[in-house]
Formats: structure tokens, C-alpha cells, sequence
């Protein structure tokens, strides 16, 4: 498993950022959801830190796409990953989580 490097969390600010941007929302949106103590990046980080040290890198898909669920209007109890008729199967967190199970099975 990837460890928490300062370049992975450069890069997870990078794809935060641009994801919030594409889904019309803000780092107080992502706050709400990931119940962090503060609307800051390192405070957002530090949630996603400890998803990622509990659960390795595909909890920490798994949390986002919770989010990114959450915010469409599926209830957050539905398994990240489980596509719905209405669900855009290209979604950018759904194809990252994808990756990461490709990653861990090869």
C-alpha cells in the first residue's frame, strides 16, 4: 500500500480542488461532509489522512465517492462504487476508484 507522502497529498489537492471546481461545490460543501473541524485544506487533508491510514487508498476513494453520491442525492448509506441507471457511469471519482481496485488486483 502507498504510503501518505507529502507528493500524494500535493496531488490529492490538486484532484480536490479541481473536483470541487467540476462539481459546482466548495471546500464548506466538502467540510460539511467529511464533518472536518475547519473549511481549510490542511484540515480537509487531515480527515482524509486518517481515511487513508485506516482504510488505505481505496477507503479513501471509497470516502470521496460517498461524497460525490451524497451531493447528487443518493443516500450515504449506498455502497460507494454501486452504479444506479441514473449514475454517470464516467464519473472522475468512480473511474479513480476503478483504477485503485485495478492497481491492488494485478
Amino acid at each position: 500500500m502507498s504510503g501518505w507522502t507529502p507528493e500524494f497529498e500535493a496531488d490529492l489537492t490538486l484532484l480536490l480542488k479541481d473536483w470541487l471546481k467540476q462539481q459546482g461545490r466548495t471546500q464548506a460543501d466538502l467540510r460539511r461532509n467529511l464533518r472536518a473541524v475547519s473549511t481549510r485544506m490542511p484540515a480537509l487533508l487531515e480527515v482524509l489522512e486518517r481515511e487513508h491510514n485506516m482504510h488505505g487508498l481505496s477507503g479513501l476513494a471509497d470516502r470521496l465517492c460517498s461524497v460525490e453520491a451524497e451531493w447528487h442525492g443518493q443516500p450515504s448509506s449506498e455502497p460507494a462504487g454501486v452504479a444506479t441507471a441514473d449514475d454517470d457511469p464516467f464519473g472522475q471519482l468512480d473511474l479513480l476508484l476503478q483504477e485503485i481496485r485495478d492497481d491492488c488486483t494485478d
